[in-house]
């Protein structure tokens, strides 16, 4: 029997947030919008989808005088997203099973 995918994990855009704030301590949303080729308004709702599941901060501020967003992984994020990672290890492995 195959293990349950994260409905939240599994969405492309949230995936590519997801793979790249495991990766980095933080990332600001135009790095984010740039990285994922998202549009503005598509990469906000999906980053409002994560908050909402705890699975990523995000902290609104000013660098000098233009406004910056920026997101951070939680620790469940991580752990979702590892057990995400891991999951997706057993649906590839049960391919190579003769």
């Amino acid at each position: 029997m195959f293990p349950k995918l994260d409905p939240i994990l599994h969405s492309e855009l949230r995936l590519a947030v997801m793979s790249i704030l495991a990766g980095a301590d933080e990332a600001d949303f135009t790095y984010l919008k740039k990285q994922t080729g998202a549009t503005s308004g598509n990469l906000s709702v999906q980053i409002d989808k994560l908050t909402t599941a705890g699975y990523i901060t995000v902290e609104k501020g000013f660098k000098g005088k233009m406004p910056r967003t920026t997101c951070k992984i939680t620790l469940a994020g991580q752990n979702a997203f590892s057990s995400y990672v891991e999951a997706l290890k057993e649906f590839l492995s049960a391919g190579n099973v003769r």
